[in-house]
């Protein structure tokens, strides 16, 4: 089942969403941030959070797709050499999709704020971070189990934020520049986002046509994002992304303290 009869939207309100999407995913496959933009349009226009939450993943399917596919024609991400990522990453993602439409996530709301600000501290306070590769500190199958795991389920549960939380962790955890690991974030991106929108799918959480409108605007959007990165570099990123971490940051204390 996609979608119920009891919840719909009128067609009048698809530019707006078309335009949302094309904003969205232009900020996401440049630094991520992109379901800070689309989930309060969403509940803003009356769907309730479940569909919000689901409908989101059909049109970030498509950003995520768009740009991962862009990084990997420019050599930018090896498939194949994330394989356990994906893999671990899907996993997560389901149990995540699955337990939002269980239970409240009142919970992970209120710590993930917290989070992302000290993520924000650590990359300003860190200037070097991210502008050229270095040793990784943890190897690949513990990194991608552990992090594949939880930041999976973390977009399949909630999301926004994810794209933040997967570039600090490649940097960090496997060496790579902001460049490499923004590429690479698209890949996990997109491997929860399908594995989460399956899931909402069976529950009956997805608007199609809705989703399907702003997922033309992400794809758009997408890949002129990933363009600006391969082009640009490091030097482009860096700014976007703590500017995209502050925005998103900002937006959940607001929503969780107003």
């Amino acid at each position: 089942m996609i979608i119920s009869p009891a919840v719909s939207i009128s067609p009048a309100l698809f530019p707006i969403l078309f335009l949302t999407g094309a904003v969205a995913g232009l900020i996401d496959a440049i630094a991520g941030g992109g379901g800070l933009i689309t989930i309060p349009v969403l509940l803003g226009i009356g769907l309730p959070p479940q569909f919000a939450l689901g409908t989101n993943k059909l049109q970030a399917t498509f950003g995520s797709a768009s740009a991962m596919a862009h990084f990997v024609r420019a050599g930018t991400v090896n498939i194949r050499d994330a394989l356990a990522g994906v893999l671990w990453t899907a996993t997560g993602a389901a149990f995540g999709a699955y337990t939002v439409q269980q239970i409240d996530p009142g919970f992970l709301k209120r710590c993930i704020p917290f989070l992302l600000l000290a993520i924000l501290c650590y990359t300003v306070f860190t200037p070097k971070l991210g502008a050229e590769e270095v040793r990784p500190r943890l190897g690949k199958g513990l990194f991608y189990c552990l992090f594949g795991l939880l930041l999976g389920f973390y977009d399949g549960f909630l999301g926004p934020g994810t794209g933040s939380f997967w570039v600090i962790a490649l940097m960090l955890g496997l060496g790579f520049d902001m460049r490499k690991g923004t590429g690479y974030t698209k890949l996990f991106n997109f491997v929860s986002n399908i594995v989460s929108l399956a899931v909402f799918v069976a529950g009956g959480h997805v608007l199609l046509w809705a989703g399907l409108v702003m997922g033309a605007g992400q794809a758009l959007g997408a890949r002129m994002g990933a363009r600006l990165v391969i082009k640009k570099g490091t030097g482009f990123v860096r700014p976007v992304f703590i500017c995209s971490v502050l925005a998103v940051t900002a937006k959940l204390f607001y929503d969780i303290y107003k």
